[in-house]
């Protein structure tokens, strides 16, 4: 697999996967073609889990979504995006069937993302932060609940809280070289809004991928999520979310966190309470004492719409952050910290 930068620009390092991670590398791409996208490999859900479970493949799901957002070919990424509604693979979509049988092809996913790379004329690297074939493990020790695979974490409404879980992978992953890499020569590091159950924490807890987090030298930033999510992270502030983040990792290595200051009108807040979210709060004292510096803006975007071809259980947020504002924030804040 190819290395994840070349030596010029600016070279950026962006963690997570799903849609977090598609939407936050769309809009960086605008900024610098030096982007190595670390993707979560925990995922069991929708598509992603049925050719999991009857081919014994790696998921593709988030591998897909960071190679059609960093894809220079239109044409391609409706293609990789295509998803059946009718028919024995109904929905799945076309990318992630692709990847599987490039895996078996190619004999390794890692060669896979390579090819999947070619044809979608991608702009940057995808890595897969582990290829251990892993599933997620959520317990609480003190009570003897455990929760097992990322399908069922996602759609569990929580009776402990999460912040008291220990998580891990099964069986126990190390991290995929070029991910450590990645993070190792890399200017900025970002972390991108997602799940932190079944997003971004399983890519975290991964072997190796903390101690290159804390061992980096790039600008680290934490991109906090706009909204809690129902039955699993209501109440939690911005500092909570940050908390978290670093807990996975091991321990402190954050140098930024943005958050959402803007509020939405009637009709968006509205929208919000449909999907059982909202706004995740700002709590300045806390943040004012962290290690790390909070830093505010305006990152309130549009709704997506609910994929109707998407006929296979899975849940996903329709609460997006205007990307476009992130990234100008995420650039300045890097350019700041390098001139001060």
């Amino acid at each position: 697999m190819k290395e994840p930068f070349a030596p010029t620009e600016i070279k950026i390092a962006v963690i997570g996967g799903g849609t977090g991670s598609f939407t936050l590398l769309s809009a960086l791409k605008n900024h610098t073609s030096q982007i190595a996208a670390l993707v979560n490999m925990a995922d069991d859900g929708g598509s992603t889990g049925v050719l999991r479970d009857e081919l014994g493949a790696l998921p593709p799901g988030d591998v897909r979504q960071c190679l059609v957002a960093l894809s220079e070919s239109p044409k391609i990424r409706e293609l990789f995006n295509y998803r059946f509604d009718e028919g024995t693979f109904q929905g799945h979509s076309f990318g992630n069937i692709l990847l599987s049988a490039l895996e078996k092809v190619t004999g390794n996913f890692s060669d896979a993302v390579e090819t999947a790379s070619d044809i979608l004329r991608v702009s940057g690297t995808v890595v897969p932060a582990t290829l251990d074939n892993v599933r997620l493990k959520l317990e609480w020790p003190e009570v003897s609940v455990e929760l097992h695979g990322e399908r069922i974490i996602d759609a569990e409404y929580f009776k402990h809280d999460p912040r008291k879980a220990k998580m891990s992978l099964l069986p126990s992953a190390s991290a995929n070289p070029l991910a450590t890499k990645a993070i190792a020569d890399a200017d900025l590091v970002v972390i991108a809004p997602g799940d932190l159950y079944t997003s971004l924490g399983p890519l975290l807890v991964i072997d190796g991928i903390g101690d290159a987090l804390r061992k980096s030298r790039a600008t680290k930033i934490y991109v906090s999520n706009l909204v809690t999510k129902s039955g699993q992270t209501e109440g939690f502030s911005v500092s909570d979310h940050a908390d978290e983040i670093e807990r996975f990792a091991g321990g402190e290595f954050l140098d930024y966190v943005l958050y959402n200051r803007q509020q939405p009108d009637a009709q968006l807040a509205e929208r919000y309470r449909q999907e059982g979210a909202y706004l995740v709060e700002v709590d300045h004292d806390v943040l004012s004492q962290k290690h790390y510096t909070a830093v505010g803006g305006s990152f309130l975007g549009l709704i997506a719409e609910r994929d109707t071809g998407d006929t296979l259980p899975v849940t996903r947020s329709l609460i997006r952050h205007n990307t476009g504002s992130v990234a100008n924030a995420i650039i300045e804040l890097y350019d700041n910290s390098r001139n001060n």
